[in-house]
């Protein structure tokens, strides 16, 4: 058992006060030296977490020693968050196995979860999942032929939408971002649907339900709408593409768009981003004020072979000479400081669990902002197939907290 620096402490004890009541408070925006961003604490959930539901799985394939169906629904990998109170995360998941035609019979929620964080003073680093909202569309809001048509609670699946960022405004309902239409959805604190899905007026996959065949595609597939952050008033939703437009030469830039949800419509503003690397994708964004918000941008890569995973903060009214929103970095999640050794002691062990600790997983998706310069960060597993901490096992659902110094 390694013994933990008795100096960090009462720092652990300072920056993580507060820790069971997340979502009191205002969010402070990061600030300081990247290379000053310190793991505060980490919470792992198992690859293989059941949850109550029909079987899931029947159209995917086995990997990483896990064969399906499974005989339940699962718990899998997480690609956006929302807080709660009493310590507690809204953790959605995606849209299950990858493809719509795996994703069937995977029923599309949010999970409550409960960490038990493991911090400079030890603790459990586990994450407990409590009660869960299902996704549905009981008034019958969307136009075209769903899984579950013909029930009553018309239960969304990942054959339907391939939800994959959430965010929460004042009037307590939730908007959803998807990559099959590109869509964004409505939905109450419960998780009813209250409007139609909601196309971009330029933006279809190969996925749209309604594109017609030899209809060109301007978003690539699983390229849609990763990102969806809101304004602290609620009015203005900003989704972002995932990856290049299919028509656009630049394969570096990608764009934000701004939706007016007061008036329902696209404000026909936007914004580009650029990114360091050709297939880099923007994995989620968060507003910290009207104009300021930080992003999640990586590559695709998992283990050794991961390069760049990185946090940014931008500001819509900054741009450059070419018209690109200037970013600025506020962590590497390849190279955060480690001085407690958190996670060291995991007993499933695996790559970059030390000092530097490394978040070397393929598909880092969810960001939160947190009060007291701190930001959560948490990974869409892919079940079964991503391995990034030990090969040819399926990642665990990791979440970490980040602290930067303040100012």
């Amino acid at each position: 058992m390694r013994r933990r620096p008795l100096v960090l402490l009462a720092t652990a004890a300072l920056m993580l006060v507060g820790t069971p009541a997340f979502a009191a408070g205002k969010a402070a925006p990061p600030a300081g030296d990247p290379a000053r961003a310190t793991l505060l604490a980490r919470a792992t959930l198992p690859a293989y977490t059941p949850a109550p539901g029909p079987p899931t799985g029947a159209f995917s394939d086995p990997n990483n020693g896990m064969t399906p169906p499974y005989p339940s629904q699962l718990v899998l990998g997480i690609s956006s968050m929302l807080l709660d109170s009493k310590g507690a995360f809204w953790a959605m998941p995606d849209n299950g196995f990858g493809t719509k035609d795996n994703s069937v019979d995977f029923l599309l929620r949010l999970y409550r979860f409960t960490p038990h964080w493991e911090t400079a003073r030890g603790g459990a680093g586990t994450i407990d999942v409590g009660r869960f909202l299902s996704l549905r569309d009981p008034d019958h809001k969307i136009p075209f032929k769903i899984v579950n048509d013909g029930t009553a609670d018309r239960l969304l699946t990942g054959g339907d939408f391939d939800v994959e960022s959430v965010t929460r405004t004042p009037d307590g309902s939730m908007w959803v971002g998807d990559e099959f239409g590109p869509f964004l959805l409505h939905f109450d604190s419960t998780g009813k649907l209250l409007q139609a899905p909601i196309a971009h007026p330029s933006l279809k996959s190969p996925n749209h339900p309604t594109l017609a065949n030899g209809e060109p595609t301007t978003v690539q597939g699983s390229r849609g709408f990763e990102a969806l952050a809101s304004s602290p008033d609620g009015r203005f939703l900003y989704p972002a593409v995932e990856g290049r437009l299919t028509n656009d030469a630049n394969p570096f830039r990608r764009y934000i768009y701004e939706f007016d949800a007061q008036k329902n419509q696209y404000t026909g503003r936007s914004w580009q981003y650029r990114t360091d690397g050709e297939d880099y994708r923007i994995a989620d964004m968060q507003f910290l004020d009207a104009n300021r918000a930080i992003l999640i941008e990586r590559e695709d890569d998992e283990g050794p072979k991961a390069t760049f995973k990185r946090v940014y903060l931008i500001d819509r009214r900054k741009t450059d000479a070419d018209g690109y929103l200037v970013k600025t970095e506020v962590a590497d999640l390849l190279n955060l400081r480690n001085p407690a050794h958190i996670g060291s002691d995991d007993p499933a062990g695996g790559y970059g669990l030390g000092d530097p600790f490394k978040f070397p997983l393929q598909s880092v998706e969810a960001l939160l902002p947190l009060p007291g310069n701190r930001i959560a960060v948490m990974q869409d597993n892919n079940f079964p197939d991503s391995a990034g901490r030990v090969p040819g096992k399926t990642d665990a659902t990791e979440m970490i907290v980040i602290g930067f110094p303040k100012r």
